[in-house]
């Protein structure tokens, strides 16, 4: 695996999850799966399933974010806002609006709460620029252009 960038929050977030998926949720998980065993004909044991699917969840999570955090490379924001990179607030505006994103690594990207990837369109786009940028940008729902009025 390639090396993947993350913010330190971000990775410290990965050990907080894991640390709870290997203490809490994998030993709970296992204890479902053994009670579901002992009701009997596994072949008719729906929570004998569900327990299964669980567990295999569980254990792919893990492996997952042990590959994460193996092969993190950890950016630190450090330019004191003169360009946007990861780990940047960035705030932008659009008709006469601001809005603030997060630029982040791309395992951490969560749109909804407007942290997005380097990779994505506006990511992409973003990247680099410095504070009164003009900055044209192809989303699904048009042509739209930002103007970078501040970085965090």
């Amino acid at each position: 695996m390639t090396k993947v960038q993350i913010t330190q929050k971000g990775f410290n977030d990965l050990k907080i999850e894991l640390e709870d998926l290997i203490k809490n949720k994998k030993p709970k998980a296992i204890d479902r799966l053994g009670k579901a065993r002992s009701m009997g004909d596994l072949s008719e044991n729906s929570e004998y399933t569900a327990a299964k699917e669980e567990l295999a969840f569980v254990e792919g999570r893990v492996q997952e974010i042990q590959q994460v955090i193996d092969n993190a490379e950890v950016t630190n924001n450090n330019n004191a806002g003169d360009f946007v990179q990861i780990g940047s607030s960035v705030t932008v505006e659009l008709n006469g609006k601001n809005d603030i994103f997060q630029i982040v690594g791309e395992f951490e990207a969560d749109p909804m709460n407007k942290k997005l990837s380097q990779n994505s369109p506006i990511g992409q786009a973003l990247f680099n620029k410095r504070v009164g940028d003009l900055v044209d940008i192809n989303i699904p729902a048009g042509k739209v252009q930002y103007k970078i009025v501040g970085i965090k």
